[in-house]
């Protein structure tokens, strides 16, 4: 049995370490009061926003983590530019914002031509899967501080002040939609790395593919999706599950929830038979459901069917007046 602070990664201890360093961040907004783009104070939870008249500008920025370490042992750079830019522009769906520009971060240990041009085909399949621009970036060769390569990036997006979504107009009753996943995406890899390779190894077949596969797997881009359900349904709120699983929810609302997730699908069924808890697998993974979206009740059906157009998506379940998440068919409450 092994939870992610054992592997290494104390989600409640970097909640602690970093409160000194957002304090500090959120006292340089004065600096910026009453001038082009003023932070927008209590809005934004996925990414932050900048007022600039008659909109907001979106900004938010990620990596790819230890993911990267994935693509480094098998000599498979291709994909690891799809991931990079997926858990940028699936954050700035999250306000409302439509992506529509990225500059990316590559920091190495030494240039490698062949890597490069790899995770550059990443990056452009991405950015045309998100139907976003890479305006800018940075290469850093620093052999003193890098074994192998770190890449992230910074990405904008945009959205009218009178279609911000935040949360605040989820009520209980609305309805929980969920959108699948493509597999692990970019979150939870040091806990699956760490409790499946040294008992496996990467080239280990299981349900047709191997261990390599299913942890390279990039990370789906919701933007087509989510853009088209923002155009046509009322969309009360939106969440990208990345890292802490289900309970990104409760970035939206103090209400709670009350959902059903479909069976626990491929590489989280072989992680689950390694003994991690089921609370643990909620906390950590997205469980097969990488986006959320939560809309009235009357709204579903619509809803329904604009996603399935994109990726298969389910009814989870509904908002309910109790705060906490239960998931009510696995008997986990979060």
């Amino acid at each position: 049995m092994l939870t992610y602070a054992e592997a290494g990664v104390d989600d409640e201890k970097t909640a602690r370490a970093l409160r000194g360093i957002i304090s500090l961040a959120k006292a340089t907004f004065e600096f910026r009061k009453g001038r082009i783009g003023e932070p927008a104070e209590n809005l934004g939870h996925y990414a932050a926003l900048m007022d600039f008249g008659s909109f907001y500008l979106a900004m938010t920025t990620d990596g790819v983590g230890t993911k990267v370490l994935i693509a480094e042992a098998v000599g498979k750079f291709d994909t690891i530019g799809i991931d990079m830019i997926a858990m940028n522009v699936n954050d700035l769906l999250c306000v409302g914002a439509e992506p529509v520009a990225l500059v990316d971060y590559l920091a190495v240990k030494e240039p490698d031509e062949k890597i490069f041009s790899e995770i550059a085909r990443g990056l452009y399949e991405g950015a045309k899967q998100a139907g976003v621009a890479i305006v800018g970036g940075e290469t850093a060769v620093m052999p003193d501080l890098i074994n192998g390569f770190d890449l992230a990036g910074t990405a904008i997006g945009v959205v009218e002040k009178g279609n911000v979504i935040t949360g605040e107009r989820i009520k209980p009753g609305d309805v929980v939609i969920g959108i699948s996943s493509s597999g692990i995406h970019s979150n939870g890899l040091t806990l699956a790395r760490k409790l499946l390779i040294p008992k496996y190894g990467l080239d280990y077949e299981y349900e047709g593919k191997k261990l390599w596969e299913w942890l390279l797997e990039p990370t789906r881009i919701y933007v087509g999706a989510v853009l088209e359900l923002i155009e046509k349904v009322k969309v009360h709120g939106l969440a990208h599950i990345t890292g802490g699983g289900l309970t990104n929810l409760k970035r939206l609302t103090d209400y709670g929830f009350s959902l059903e997730i479909p069976p626990i699908p491929g590489i989280f069924k072989l992680i689950r038979e390694n003994g991690v808890p089921l609370e643990e697998m909620f906390r950590v993974f997205n469980m097969g459901v990488g986006f959320i979206a939560v809309v009235p009740a009357d709204a579903k059906d619509e809803a329904l069917d604009v996603l399935n157009r994109h990726f298969e998506s389910f009814e989870l379940g509904v908002v309910t007046e109790e705060p906490g998440i239960r998931v009510e068919n696995f008997g986990v409450k979060l």
